[in-house]
């Protein structure tokens, strides 16, 4: 599951007969009137210097300097260069304050040259993943998930479905019907804290206690029900039903579950209450749930992206291609790839792109130097992004006149969701905008600041937006089929005003001529999905036992 850092209301999505979404409510066109358009973009680095070194970068140093004398070295350097820097940009008139804003953003934008090179170099690691002999050393896993049959809209039954991935929980109980109805019950549990950081026992008894619980709610306690284990973490499979656990991501850290089968792991947790009867059918990613889900309306759906709290993609993949996949008995011609391109770029593949910011976020994050492409693209990281050009820009005086507020100066205080809403504003008006500074503690913003804050917005949702364009084109030319429906989920996609058109507007400058696609809102994919990924397993054995 994709547990929403951006949890404001959500805007209408407007969907066609066919499932794929026509508008996603705040949408512009695909030219888009954000001003990051009317920037020409040299490089990759920023021409634009402040008078001295930031004072966010000087803290930095200084607490990797010396930890006790951290604070003191930090406030006395921030206040020094604010002082400074402060002093000249005082005096600068409204249109200096916007240049400066621009030049410093310009290390956000990527120019056409750089994005095909981001093309290129994800391809090359996406067949270092495939291949046997440099899978162990590519960054771009590209797991082999087993699964091989997309649904045909033939399933039948009643399926549990378990979505793990974030800081809540879901459990569902799903009853396929005929003529692509079904029924859905769901609910939401919490992962506390200290089981997030506890040990893998904690956890997975805590998950099998809410699936018995639900199972007795819903009057579904003596059945025997086969169950789709959505686990949105670097999983590396060895079967439908066998997982292991690359690394954790997200803020948990279990101890115990890093190289161990994740499926057996919760088999072990229900057998230990010895109270419910489930079937663990399949083991899959949130990414692959979203493709399947998709594909049970969709039949085109061959891609499965996710935008949200983190970033991720499978795609449909020739057997021969991918190297790792090993079933001897094997007659279908395609696997579902779970490429964990999250980590992308962890090799120093993106450094010719990453900035200052980038850099701040990872050395302050929980794995440093690990899922570095995620890191400059997904929910998780967008809004701090955005605060930390908010705080430099604010410390040299450029903005809000120099006055920042505690809020703005903590991280992890700027949201996500906040990006999303302040772009939602429309053009020349700055309600949302204003709104967002207020609950930040700065309620004496000039539409000249709001109109830099939200460009500094467009500058990392767009920048994100491209890199996950890169991305999903280089699948769809790598696949090199006629057409192809990309199934999308996550909090980003699904609740940021531009990025469904910022995507397609991408996408169609890279992929090759005489190639079409088009993005369709995933309904429910890492729960539906898990459900229908049992499902097919089912259908898949009743199959072969006749």
């Amino acid at each position: 599951m994709d547990q929403e850092q951006l949890n404001g209301a959500m805007r209408s999505v407007s969907i066609n007969s066919n499932g794929l979404a026509t508008n996603l409510n705040g949408h512009n066109g695909c030219k888009g009137n954000d001003e990051t358009d009317n920037v020409r973009v040299l490089g990759g680095s920023s021409s634009f210097s402040l008078s001295s070194s930031s004072a966010t970068s000087k803290a930095t140093n200084a607490a990797n300097a010396s930890p006790t004398a951290a604070t003191a070295n930090a406030n006395a350097s921030a206040n020094a260069n604010a002082i400074q820097i402060q002093t000249s940009a005082a005096g600068a008139s409204a249109a200096d304050k916007k240049k400066m804003v621009h030049e410093l953003c310009q290390q956000l934008l990527l120019s056409d040259e750089q994005v095909q090179e981001l093309c290129y170099r994800i391809l090359h690691e996406v067949r270092r993943g495939l291949a046997k002999d440099t899978h162990p050393k590519a960054n771009v896993k590209c797991f082999v998930t087993y699964v091989q049959d997309l649904p045909n809209g033939n399933e039948r039954g009643k399926f549990l479905a378990l979505d793990l991935g974030g800081t809540n929980f879901r459990v569902l109980l799903i009853h396929l019907q005929e003529n692509n109805d079904f029924q859905m019950e769901s609910r939401i549990y919490a992962i506390p804290q200290h089981i997030m950081i506890g040990s893998g026992l904690q956890l997975f008894d805590h998950i099998a206690e809410c699936l018995s619980n639900f199972m007795a709610e819903h009057n579904v306690y003596s059945e025997r029900l086969p169950l789709g284990f959505t686990f949105s973490f670097p999983l590396r499979q060895l079967g439908l039903t066998k997982g292991l656990l690359e690394t954790w991501t997200k803020g948990f850290d279990c101890a115990g579950v890093v190289n161990e089968d994740v499926v057996q792991l919760l088999k072990d947790a229900i057998a230990r209450r010895g109270d419910v009867q489930i079937d663990v059918c399949a083991i899959l990613n949130d990414t692959t749930g979203t493709l399947m889900s998709c594909a049970w309306k969709n039949h085109n759906c061959k891609i499965g992206l996710i935008v949200g709290t983190g970033s991720n993609a499978c795609y449909v993949e020739k057997v021969e291609h991918a190297e790792l996949f090993d079933m001897h008995d094997n007659r279908k011609p395609h696997v579902l790839i779970n490429t964990e391109w999250g980590a992308f770029g962890d090799n120093g593949a993106l450094d010719f792109v990453r900035t200052e910011f980038d850099k701040d976020i990872d050395s302050h994050s929980i794995n440093p130097g690990k899922q570095t492409f995620e890191k400059m693209i997904s929910g998780m990281y967008m809004g701090e992004l955005v605060r930390l050009v908010l705080a430099k820009m604010t410390q040299a005086g450029i903005l809000f006149n120099g006055q920042g507020s505690e809020v703005l100066f903590t991280r992890g205080l700027f949201f996500t969701k906040y990006v999303s809403e302040i772009e939602a504003d429309e053009p020349g008006t700055f309600t949302n905008c204003r709104l967002v500074l207020e609950e930040l503690g700065l309620s004496n913003a000039t539409d000249g600041d709001c109109a830099n804050v939200r460009y500094i917005c467009e500058c990392v949702s767009k920048r994100a937006a491209h890199l996950v364009s890169a991305g999903i084109a280089t699948l769809i030319n790598k696949m090199d089929e006629p057409h192809v429906t990309v199934g999308v989920d996550g909090s980003v996609y699904r609740f940021h005003p531009k990025f469904h058109n910022l995507m397609v507007e991408k996408i169609t400058q890279l992929i090759k001529p005489g190639i079409s696609f088009d993005l369709m809102l995933s309904e429910d994919g890492s729960g539906r999905g898990a459900a229908l990924v049992a499902a097919v397993a089912c259908r898949e054995d009743i199959l072969n036992s006749k």
